[in-house]
């Protein structure tokens, strides 16, 4: 009989741990769907898709040191100042904790910064929130990569 349990036991356990990851692989989804979205608002941005990936107590860094919040960064894209021709995301890695996920890649971009074309290839960390069901942008913060 203690065998059966033992079994029993084990198999309740190893179907926990199934669900356990199998959960943790669905909010890893959701927040790449979100990180895609945001790659997509960079180049074409209007206010309301922009206010709907990020918090409104956003940080965003840039490599410059530059930081911003919700309100100057939204205005920084949408007059031009910051203007993303494309943006591709490379080597990205995506880690939930509980209502957070941290996301790290390379972001290489052709930009037309006020006017001004250039290429860039720099370091990106993103922390999302989950808040009220749904994943936002609470923190940017890009890095020069080394030569």
């Amino acid at each position: 009989m203690k065998k059966y349990f033992l079994l029993l036991v084990l198999v309740l356990i190893s179907f926990s741990n199934r669900a356990q990851t199998k959960t943790v692989s669905n909010e890893e989804t959701a927040v790449a769907n979100q990180v895609e979205a945001l790659r997509k608002a960079l180049i074409d941005p209007t206010e309301a898709n922009l206010k709907a990936l990020t918090s409104k107590d956003l940080s965003y860094g840039h490599s410059s040191g530059v930081l911003q919040d919700q309100t100057v960064f939204i205005e920084k894209l949408l007059n031009g100042e910051s203007d993303f021709v494309t943006i591709e995301f490379q080597n990205q890695s995506i880690q939930v904790i509980g209502d957070v996920a941290i996301v790290r890649h390379n972001l290489a971009a052709h930009t037309k910064d006020s006017g001004v074309e250039k290429d860039i290839k720099i370091g990106i960390m993103l922390v999302w929130q989950k808040q009220k069901g749904k994943w936002l942008l609470v923190a940017r913060q890009a890095y020069k990569l080394p030569v």
